[in-house]
C-alpha cells in the first residue's frame, strides 16, 4: 500500500505518495494548484508522477541502443507504445523527510526491454517560493544506459473552465505528431499557429498534446504562467487574476503541453498537463537530446510549481 507524506511551508501544502513519487495534492492557501487524485486509489492519467527512464512514449516499445535491439512492454495499447517509463508503478523508498522536505528513491531495471540499472532520487522542498523538485539519476551498472525524465502535473489556474485560462510560455517551435499515435513527424514554428503562446492569451478551444522546444531560458530558467481571469490578484494586464506558474532549468529543453481532452462522456480539460522534458517523444529511437548515462555517471533535472 502506498504511503503518503505531507509537507507544509509558506502557505503551501503538498502531499506526495510513495507510489510513483507522485504529487497528489498541491495547494496554496487552500487553493488547488494541481488536479488532485483520491488517497489510496489508482493514479488517474499519470497525475503528478515522475516519468523515467523516459518521458512520453516509445513507438512500438522498440528501440536500439549501442547496436542492440530492445523490446519494452506495451502499456499504451491503443497506440502501441511504451508510455512514461518504468518508475511509475513502483513504490519509492523514503530516505529522509521533515516538515517541509522529502527525499524518495527507487531503482529502475534491470527489466524487460531495459536491462540497465538506474538509481533515482527525488527531492521535494516546499518554501515561500513554492514546491521544488529535483530528480537525480545514477547509473549503477557497468554499461551505459539511455535515460530521460519529466514530471507529469496537471496545473490548475482557478475555478473557471480551462478554455478561459490565460497561458504564456516562450517556445518558438513545436513537434508535429501523427494524429492517431502522437508520434513525431516534424519540428514546426509556432509563429502563426494556434500553439503560439509566447504572448499571454486564453487557451480557448485549442486542443494540445504536443512537445515544444526552442525555449527561452532567462537566467537559466524557463517559465510558464497559467492564470484564471476570474481569480484574485493583479495579472499581467492589470486586471484581477490568480493562477499557477512553473519554472524549470536547462536540463529540460523540451516541454509537453496537454489540455487533457477526453472522449465523451468522460469529463475532460480538468487541468493543463505541463511536463518539462529532458528529451522529446520517442527519443529512444530518434536519439534527440537522449541522455547517455555512463557507468557511475549522474544526471539531475529540476523544476518548481508556485502560486501566482
Amino acid at each position: 500500500m502506498s504511503n503518503e507524506f505531507t509537507l507544509s511551508a509558506g502557505g503551501y501544502t503538498a502531499v506526495v505518495t510513495s507510489r510513483a513519487a507522485a504529487l497528489r495534492v498541491l495547494q496554496f492557501q487552500d487553493r488547488d494548484l494541481v488536479v488532485p487524485f483520491p488517497e489510496g486509489g489508482p493514479i488517474p492519467d499519470y497525475r503528478g508522477i515522475i516519468a523515467a527512464p523516459w518521458p512520453n512514449r516509445v513507438a512500438d516499445g522498440k528501440y536500439t541502443f549501442d547496436d542492440v535491439e530492445y523490446q519494452l512492454p506495451i502499456n499504451e495499447t491503443e497506440r502501441k507504445t511504451a508510455l512514461h517509463g518504468l518508475a511509475f508503478p513502483l513504490d519509492w523508498t523514503l530516505k529522509e523527510s521533515d516538515a517541509a522536505s522529502l527525499t524518495l528513491s527507487c531503482t529502475v531495471g534491470p527489466s524487460e526491454g531495459y536491462p540497465f540499472v538506474v538509481e533515482l532520487s527525488a527531492q521535494y522542498v516546499l518554501n515561500d517560493a513554492g514546491f521544488h523538485t529535483s530528480v537525480t539519476a545514477r547509473n549503477a551498472a557497468d554499461v551505459a544506459a539511455p535515460y530521460g525524465v519529466c514530471p507529469h502535473p496537471y496545473l490548475v489556474a482557478g475555478s473557471s473552465p480551462l478554455d478561459e485560462w490565460v497561458l504564456e510560455f516562450a517556445a518558438d517551435s513545436f513537434l508535429e505528431v501523427t494524429p492517431d499515435r502522437l508520434l513525431p513527424v516534424s519540428l514546426e514554428p509556432v509563429a502563426g499557429h494556434s500553439f503560439d503562446f509566447r504572448s499571454a492569451r486564453p487557451i480557448g478551444s485549442t486542443e494540445i498534446d504536443h512537445a515544444f522546444t526552442d525555449i527561452t531560458f532567462d537566467g537559466g530558467l524557463a517559465r510558464l504562467s497559467l492564470r484564471d481571469p476570474a481569480g484574485t490578484g493583479v495579472g499581467m494586464s492589470g486586471v484581477g487574476m490568480s493562477g499557477v506558474g512553473m519554472s524549470w532549468d536547462q536540463s529540460c529543453p523540451w516541454l509537453q503541453i496537454h489540455t487533457a481532452d477526453k472522449p465523451a462522456p468522460i469529463r475532460g480539460r480538468l487541468g493543463l498537463a505541463v511536463e518539462p522534458m529532458t528529451c522529446p517523444p520517442d527519443a529512444f529511437n530518434s536519439g534527440t537530446d537522449l541522455i547517455r548515462l555512463e557507468p557511475g555517471a549522474q544526471h539531475t533535472a529540476s523544476w518548481s510549481i508556485y502560486a501566482l
